[in-house]
């Protein structure tokens, strides 16, 4: 899930910049993790703890204030609600990674990152984009090749993931939803050659920026066999000590250490 978290930390200073461009520094002064991170690391615990969801994303939420979350799920959260409210925002497939790294069957990817998105994104968009996300992460991880991976998201889920960035960067623009994000992500990460060049290509399109890197980066983490030493220990340093140790626990139990390249 780390490879989530690297994505969301070099977007965070392109969200709703409109970036067009692969061409960036990866890392400014500006770059820290947002609620993509914080949220990502909340359903992490939940899966090595066994805690219940909602009061961990209270908890995070009120743990980690200011960190760029969206409207309803602000109001969701500040008010510690404990029913969904049908979103289909790009909230539950941003969260999601750390699903597709801790189960060993599909059936277990699609059952968990369910319940990881209805206790908010209850509407079927919501949840299908954190089933493709999980489940594009257990695929790579597993060793499928992008042709099968994408050939499986479309067969299982429906989406159309035949366009080209140079087709979509052009009129792309800022889309929080489930539906306008995980198709663009996934795209990045089929036409990328390396961990760092699918973060490129997710930003570059222009978007929800930290968002589209933080989806393609728990793939690309997942299929590239891990986040380059550099961007891992940059990317750490910017967190507490918090999600520093739930980051590793999370990783001594389910492995996909840093690599050198």
């Amino acid at each position: 899930m780390l490879g989530a978290i690297v994505g969301d930390v070099i977007g965070s200073v392109h969200e709703g910049a409109g970036t067009k461009t692969i061409n960036f520094p990866l890392f400014v002064s500006r770059s820290t993790f947002t609620d993509d991170s914080v949220l990502t690391v909340a359903v992490a615990e939940w899966i090595l703890s066994g805690q219940d969801l909602v009061d961990l994303l209270h908890a995070y939420y009120h743990n980690y204030p200011g960190r760029g979350y969206g409207g309803r799920f602000y109001d969701w959260a500040s008010d510690r609600r404990r029913q969904p409210y049908n979103s289909f925002g790009n909230g539950a497939a941003m969260r999601v990674s750390p699903v597709g790294f801790a189960f060993e069957t599909i059936e277990e990817v699609l059952a968990w990152s369910e319940r990881s998105a209805t206790v908010t994104h209850n509407h079927p968009e919501g949840i299908r984009g954190a089933q493709a996300t999980a489940a594009a992460v257990f695929l790579a991880r597993r060793g499928q090749d992008k042709e099968q991976i994408r050939g499986a998201l479309q067969s299982q889920f429906g989406y159309d993931l035949s366009a080209r960035l140079d087709e979509i960067r052009p009129t792309y623009h800022f889309d929080e939803t489930c539906q306008g994000t995980v198709p663009q992500a996934l795209a990045a990460f089929f036409e990328s050659t390396s961990y760092e060049d699918a973060i490129r290509n997710a930003i570059s399109l222009g978007g929800d920026a930290d968002t589209l890197a933080c989806i393609t980066g728990g793939i690309a983490e997942a299929y590239y066999g891990g986040v380059p030493q550099e961007l891992e220990t940059r990317t750490m340093a910017l967190l507490d000590d918090h999600l520093v140790t739930v980051v590793e626990r999370f990783r001594e139990r389910f492995g996909l250490a840093s690599r050198d390249a």
